[in-house]
C-alpha cells in the first residue's frame, strides 16, 4: 500500500486518470506465483515465484502484466517483503541515482525518513557515502530512522524544524528529498550551492483522517494548489540550485531503467547493504484499515495487503497469482 493509492481513491492521481480512468482498482506492486504465461514469454514459467509492478490493479488475487514488469523473487526476500519493495525502492533509486547523483561525503536531507520511500532513501544515500539528516513527524519514529542509518534525526513534532536543520547542517545540503509539498520552499532555501531539491509528492496538503474529501477539504486543496511554491529559473541560475520532480508511474515503460534499478537493489539486499523497511500486513478485505492507518501519518515502514487471512508469518502468507505476458 502506498500513499498514492489514497490519492487514486480520491480521484486526484493524474496517471490513473490518463491510463485507466474511474472506477479503478489501486495498487502498483505485488508478489506471487505465475499461473500462466503468454505464448511468446520464455523468461517465466508457471510456478515461478516472482514480484513486480503494474499500472494499477494490484489490489487483486490475480493480475495480468507484461513480462517486463516481473522479476524472479530471490530466496533472500519473502513474499511479503517482495510485495512491498518495488515502488519504494525504485522511487528512491531514481531520485538518488537518476536525478540527484549524490556523491561520497555530501550531506543530504530526507523528509519522512522512517516511511517506505524515506527508509530506502536513507539507506541508499548511506550506501553512496553521504551524511544523512532525517526528518520524522513523531517521536516513535526517531529510533527507526536512526536504525536505518541517519546520522542525525530531527523530530519536528517536538523540535523547530528549520532552526534545527540550520544547526546540524549550516552549509546546507547537496540534495533534499521532499514529498511533503508544504515544505518545498524551505527545503529549497536550505540547499547548498549546486544542491538539488527532489520533489516526488505532496502528501501533507491532503487530509490525514476521515477517509474522504469533504467540501472544506476541497476548498483547502484548491487554496494549496493555487498558493503552492514557485521557483524562479533566474534565481536558480544565480544560486546554482535546482528543483527536480518525478512520478514513477510515468516511468514504468522505461523497462531497461526499471530492471537496472531492481538488479542493483537486489544485489544490495544480497550483500546486506540494504534491508527492507518494517512491514505490517493487513488482509485485503480490510483495505480500508490500511488506508486509514496510512492517512494518519503514524505508520512506520510499509503496509502490505495479503490475499487470505492466515497467521501473520511471511513464510505462510498467500501471495498474488499473476499472468506474465509479452508486449502484445
Amino acid at each position: 500500500v502506498n500513499y498514492a493509492d489514497i490519492i487514486i481513491r480520491w480521484g486526484l492521481y493524474s496517471s490513473a486518470k490518463e491510463y485507466v480512468g474511474w472506477p479503478i482498482t489501486p495498487g502498483f506492486e505485488f508478489s506471487g506465483v505465475v499461473v500462466e504465461t503468454g505464448s511468446d514469454c520464455e523468461e517465466f514459467n508457471a510456478g515461478d515465484e516472482v514480484f513486480g509492478v503494474t499500472l494499477f490493479g494490484a489490489y487483486s488475487t490475480h493480475v495480468r502484466v507484461p513480462k517486463q514488469f516481473l522479476v524472479k523473487r530471490p530466496s533472500t526476500l519473502s513474499k511479503i517483503q517482495a510485495a512491498g519493495l518495488p515502488t519504494v525502492a525504485c522511487t528512491a533509486y531514481y531520485a538518488i541515482h537518476e536525478l540527484a547523483h549524490v556523491k561520497d561525503g555530501q550531506t543530504v536531507l530526507v523528509h519522512s525518513a522512517a516511511g517506505g520511500v524515506g527508509s530506502m532513501l536513507v539507506q541508499m544515500c548511506r550506501i553512496a557515502g553521504c551524511r544523512v539528516i532525517g526528518v520524522v513527524g513523531a517521536s516513535h519514529k526517531v529510533q527507526a530512522a536512526r536504525d536505518l542509518g541517519c546520522d542525525e534525526v530531527i523530530d519536528k513534532s517536538i523540535e523547530p524544524l528549520w532552526p534545527t536543520v540550520k544547526k546540524v547542517a549550516p552549509k546546507g545540503f547537496k540534495a533534499v528529498f521532499d514529498a511533503n509539498g508544504t515544505t518545498l520552499t524551505d527545503s529549497y532555501n536550505h540547499l547548498a550551492p549546486g544542491g538539488k531539491l527532489i520533489a516526488y509528492g505532496f502528501h501533507s496538503i491532503f487530509p490525514r483522517e476521515g477517509g474522504r474529501i469533504g467540501l472544506m477539504q476541497w476548498l483547502k486543496l484548491g487554496v494549496s494548489f493555487m498558493t503552492g511554491p514557485s521557483f524562479s529559473p533566474m534565481e536558480m541560475v544565480s544560486s546554482n540550485r535546482s528543483v527536480m520532480g518525478f512520478n514513477l508511474s510515468y516511468m514504468f515503460s522505461e523497462f531497461e531503467m526499471l530492471h537496472e534499478s531492481l538488479g542493483k537493489i537486489l544485489a544490495w539486499i544480497e550483500e546486506g547493504k540494504l534491508r527492507m523497511p518494517a512491514v505490517n500486513t493487513i488482509p485485503l478485505k480490510n483495505v480500508q484499515e490500511a488506508h486509514r492507518q496510512l492517512e494518519s501519518a503514524q505508520t512506520v515502514g510499509k503496509l502490505v495487503l495479503v490475499c487470505a487471512e492466515e497467521k501473520q508469518e511471511e513464510e505462510t502468507e498467500s501471495g498474488t497469482g499473476l499472468k506474465a505476458e509479452s508486449d502484445d
